[in-house]
């Protein structure tokens, strides 16, 4: 039977009868640490060989997915996915969009673009009976109550398993890269001799990435009893391990591209050309898809000194990833100099705003009952925006024009009874107008008003986050993601910071992450200090001091009075946590025949709470401690009640510099491993 050792009183046990204890935890229960505080502190752990024989990272986008992989005899060359068929005519992909389809039967039928083209040329009626998924990683990160049983939405409103559909996806790209690596391995590559790289945003809490890491297990990536053969790389962590191999060729500085209205110093043409140069150069590149990274650090580190600092700015389809980082000279690793932060700011807010002016044209009833009645046509017409959204330029004089389906006109005269023009006319939407070719042409103004308030807060961000302390004085600012492809974004950043920091645009701007994850899962310890991003504790009995305590916190047992709720931290938000720090704290069981210690873990979005039930600290997962059958004491002689066993000390050590938190644990007599698990998934 499990106990929880707080908050119930009766399954806490104080240190008082444990004449090893230090002083200070002889006033305090069992929950409170036995050993001295603070933590012991230890040396980042030495860089070694790693253990696989290739590294396969997954950049799992809201947006668009990919994968690449590297053999680790040859970890300079950086193997990316083979170009998936679909999409534009012309484009190569080096990624795939991130939708999924299954039957109605909930059987798996495909990813990416051939999902996409299989939904689209379904029978209308047949294919309100299909189950389409798009963006779905938004789910994830929205949820505040994310559980093993959350649902996502089809486009046809069906709900299924969270779990499941990511799942899919992860098994699905499992698939495929295997395929690859074993075409490209001149030996037969087992299972446990590879790891596994899943990318998440630095933003998500550890449910949500737990959460990934599930899906994996269910997707089997990996088995559960191997979970380091898993890693989570966090996505602005990923660019910049990637970032700081750049050459000077490989790069776009848009500091040295001085602008006025939009134009170069001479008005000759847009700022953005070069950048589209590169573009293209790129895209005329990726006929080979292997790319080699230096074997150090590249040119643009030169110009560092010890002490500088640069901003990474993922700018992706749902979210805006910001983290801060400083590199250690000559080593070349990494330090965290500010917690991460971000928010729903991607290039998914562009798509929502455009949603929100259809209903303004053509009424919200309407299009909800478009959405439902036409799950396809509405996709088509997403995709339609999708690839026009793309082309959209700072300084663009000519209009925008978006295909309609011809199921959206036909529905909204049987549904209205009059024409998509007439309500266009009625609407009174002077921005958006119609073509006889059955187009909305956007002017220059209406896709202003759907970038801009993304990009502001974007812009407003990246600002909040240079006037902060720790943070002044960058030197660099890197833009990567798909997002950080937009001209529109590109101007407006470089208008509200070029002459603050250098603005750094890497080539394959869309593939930084992807490339990162890599080298993340060759090279583990490359982040060496990273920052809390909240507050973690566990609640615990401490002494009454009257006139310090409340008296509704009073607990009187066995004759002596206790404080209860106080919180313990482990961790506080914002700290420096190093690589191989660890916090360790001992428990001992309330009965000698109790086989499972579960401790209630809470966390804050700041440091200054006292209690576990002051307002902003919630209870946020558990970790589960089981416990062996106690070993006898040699000589022990049994008293009154069996008492031929000493009172057992369970020590639990956990980690908190990793992308994930860690717990492992010690039987202390026995000195054998207990079985310790965390779960942030089961609130």
């Amino acid at each position: 039977m499990a106990d929880e050792v707080q908050p119930d009183p009766s399954s806490l046990q104080t240190a008082d009868d444990k004449p090893s204890a230090p002083e200070a935890a002889k006033t305090e229960c069992s929950i409170t640490p036995l050993t001295p505080s603070p933590s012991p502190k230890v040396d980042v752990r030495p860089r070694m060989a790693c253990p696989f024989l290739v590294v396969v990272a997954i950049d799992f986008g809201t947006t668009s997915s990919g994968y690449a992989f590297s053999f680790t005899q040859d970890s300079d060359a950086i193997h990316m996915m083979k170009r998936w068929e679909g999409g534009d005519p012309g484009v190569a992909n080096q990624k795939s969009p991130t939708c999924l389809l299954l039957t109605p039967d909930l059987r798996f039928h495909s990813f990416g673009f051939a999902a996409r083209d299989f939904y689209h040329d379904l029978d209308p009626e047949e294919a309100r009976h299909w189950l389409y998924f798009d963006k779905f990683k938004m789910k994830i990160h929205s949820t505040s109550d994310l559980t093993m049983e959350t649902e996502l939405e089809a486009v046809n409103g069906r709900r299924v398993r969270a779990i499941e559909v990511f799942a899919h996806a992860l098994r699905f790209f499992r698939e495929h890269a295997l395929k690859e690596v074993k075409d490209q391995s001149s030996s037969v590559l087992e299972g446990e001799e590879i790891r596994w790289v899943i990318t998440v945003p630095a933003v998500w809490r550890q449910p949500a990435k737990q959460f990934m890491r599930e899906a994996a297990y269910l997707a089997e990536l990996v088995s559960p009893d191997c979970p380091k053969q898993l890693l989570i790389a966090l996505e602005p962590e990923a660019a910049s391990i990637y970032c700081r191999k750049l050459r000077l060729h490989q790069v776009i500085d848009l500091s040295l591209q001085p602008f006025t209205n939009g134009l170069d110093m001479d008005g000759s043409r847009p700022f953005d050309s070069s950048f589209r140069q590169a573009r293209e150069q790129l895209r005329r590149s990726r006929h080979s898809r292997t790319f080699l990274v230096e074997s150090g650090t590249g040119e643009l580190w030169s110009e560092l000194q010890t002490g500088d600092r640069y901003i990474v700015a993922d700018c992706g389809g749902g979210t805006v990833d910001l983290t801060v980082h400083q590199i250690e000279q000559p080593q070349g690793t990494l330090k965290e100099l500010y917690k991460a932060s971000g928010g729903p700011y991607g290039a998914v807010g562009v798509d929502l705003a455009f949603e929100a002016m259809l209903c303004q044209i053509f009424g919200e009833d309407f299009i909800q009952s478009f959405k439902a009645k036409r799950p396809a046509a509405w996709v088509d017409l997403t995709i339609a925006f999708e690839a026009r959204k793309r082309t959209v330029a700072p300084g663009r004089t000519n209009a925008l024009n978006i295909s309609l389906p011809f199921s959206f006109i036909d529905y909204y005269k049987r549904h209205r009874g009059q024409s998509v023009e007439a309500a266009l006319r009625r609407s009174n939407m002077n921005i958006v107008k119609w073509s006889s070719q059955g187009m909305l042409r956007l002017t220059q103004e209406a896709m202003n008003e759907l970038f801009q308030p993304t990009i502001m807060n974007i812009v407003k961000h990246i600002e909040e986050l240079m006037a902060k302390p720790e943070v002044r004085g960058v030197r660099f600012l890197f833009l990567v993601g798909g997002f950080a492809e937009s001209p529109m974004l590109q101007k407006a950043v470089q208008r509200a910071l070029g002459r603050t920091c250098r603005i750094i645009i890497p080539h394959d701007v869309g593939l930084t992450i992807l490339k990162g994850a890599v080298l993340f899962g060759l090279d583990p310890t490359v982040v060496r200090v990273r920052r809390c991003p909240l507050t973690y504790a566990v609640g615990v009995l401490n002494r009454f001091v009257e006139g310090r305590h409340p008296r509704d916190k009073l607990l009187i047992k066995e004759g002596r009075e206790w404080c209860t709720d106080i919180l313990d931290r482990f961790v506080s938000v914002d700290q420096s946590v190093a690589l191989g720090e660890v916090v360790r704290r001992s428990y001992t069981p309330a009965r000698l025949d109790q086989r499972k210690i579960i401790i209630n873990i809470y966390s804050s979005l700041t440091d200054d709470v006292t209690y576990i039930s002051d307002p902003g600290v919630r209870k946020c997962g558990t970790i589960t401690l089981d416990l062996p059958e106690p070993l006898p004491v040699p000589g022990a002689v049994g008293g009154a009640g069996g008492g031929g066993q000493e009172r057992r000390e369970i020590r639990a050590t956990m980690q908190f510099g990793d992308t994930e938190i860690k717990v492992t644990a010690v039987d202390v007599m026995s000195n054998c491993s207990v079985r310790a698990s965390i779960d942030f998934l089961s609130n």
